[in-house]
Parts: structure tokens; C-alpha cells; sequence
């Protein structure tokens, strides 16, 4: 996987294994604009590369304005980015399908493109966040940046934990956790990406043929 920023600033890409497997050599990196990181992935492996802005070790210690890991230092280490961050999820299977998506079911904090190079398959093609969503981010889910600009969204979920938001308790199936209010925000901002938990149709992707993958910030 080759992780490139588009961005016209700095930003920090991360990584977290899923599934109890070992983290990647690379858990965690600087990135200059217009600088691009290739990172080997072995096969099996499921994951989520995000980024992290406006980070600093002014104080001893090395945290970010948005998707900080809270490891202290540029490698996550196994830990996962705080609330919100937009996130570039992956299943790459050892043979057969891959499957990959970008999920703003945690909020979002930067635009993401995915984009496979080689492998096949009805959708294996690129998908993309590519909007600006912290600009119609509602008040209420939006975190300020220290010059008071919105420089994350929330999502429900995460900024209220309810049910209704989460697809929890009562709500736990594709029947009864729809669309909301909220949810639409992101959805018709970036239509191919996963804006809620069921949100399934539209914003899985895969391909066949184990492809490498680019992964853009601010395409």
C-alpha cells in the first residue's frame, strides 16, 4: 500500500491491525505534502490506515489536533485514532477477494481517495471522500481548531452514543438502524462512503487478484 499526501501541509498517516494479528513495522509516520510511503501488508490482513493533523512534540510529548493514537510518540503502537478521523479500511485476503472501504461512521477529518492498482472485479475501482465536510459540519458535532475553525466532524454516534446513531441495542439490524438526519450530511457529501454502520450498499468496494493499493489524502 503506497500512502500519499495531496494535502498542502504536513500530516501524520497511521495504521492498526485488527483481528488480534501483529501490527505492521510501521505503525505510524510523517508525511510532507506532496510525499508519498509505500508500506508492505501481508496476506491475510485487516486494517484501517487514517491520518492525523496538526501534530507536535512541543510538550515533551507527541499529540495531534485530530485522530491522535495517544501512544505519544509518531508510531500508534496498536492504538487507534481518537474521534473523529476518516479512516481507509481493508480485508486483504491470502488469495480470493479484498475488500475496502472509506468509513466516516467515526466522523471525518480529512478527504481520502483508495485507488487499486491492478486486480479486477465489477467494483474494483477507486472510491473517494473527496468533499469538504467540516465546512457543513452542524455546530454540534463539530471540534474547533485552536484559531476556532472547524478542523473535525463528529459523527452521531460519537458525539451523542445513542442507539439510534450507533446501530445498537434495539437498533441492531439493517431494518431498524436507517439513514439519519445527520448521517445524510455525510453521505451526501461523500455518497461512497460508509456514513453509518449498515450502510453497506453503496461503500463496500472489492477486487480479485491481491492489487495494491494507493491511498491519497486530499485527493
Amino acid at each position: 500500500m503506497t500512502v500519499r499526501n495531496n494535502c498542502p501541509f504536513t500530516i501524520w498517516p497511521a495504521t492498526l491491525t485488527g483481528g488480534g494479528r501483529p501490527q505492521l513495522s510501521n505503525t505510524g509516520f510523517e508525511l510532507a505534502s506532496q510525499r508519498q510511503n509505500s508500506i508492505n501488508v501481508p496476506a491475510p490482513w485487516t486494517g484501517r490506515i487514517w491520518a492525523r493533523t496538526q501534530c507536535s512534540s512541543s510538550s515533551g510529548r507527541f499529540t495531534c489536533a485530530t485522530a491522535d493514537c495517544g501512544s505519544g510518540q509518531v508510531a500508534c503502537n496498536g492504538r487507534g485514532g481518537a474521534p473523529p478521523g476518516t479512516l481507509a479500511e481493508f480485508t486483504v485476503a491470502n488469495g480470493g477477494q479484498n475488500f475496502y472501504d472509506i468509513s466516516l461512521v467515526d466522523g471525518y477529518n480529512l478527504p481520502v481517495s483508495i485507488t487499486p492498482q491492478d486486480g479486477s472485479g465489477p467494483t474494483c475501482t477507486r472510491t473517494s471522500c473527496a468533499a469538504n465536510v467540516n465546512s457543513v459540519c452542524p455546530s454540534e458535532l463539530a471540534v474547533r481548531g485552536s484559531g476556532g475553525n472547524t478542523i473535525g466532524c463528529k459523527s452521531a454516534c460519537v458525539a451523542f452514543g445513542q442507539p439510534q446513531y450507533c446501530c445498537t441495542g434495539e437498533y441492531n439490524s439493517p431494518q431498524r438502524c436507517q439513514p439519519r438526519n445527520y448521517s445524510r450530511i455525510f453521505k451526501n457529501q461523500c455518497p461512497q462512503a460508509y456514513s453509518y454502520a449498515y450502510d453497506d450498499r453503496s461503500s463496500t468496494f472489492a477486487c480479485n487478484g491481491g492489487p495494491n493499493y494507493l491511498i491519497t489524502f486530499c485527493p
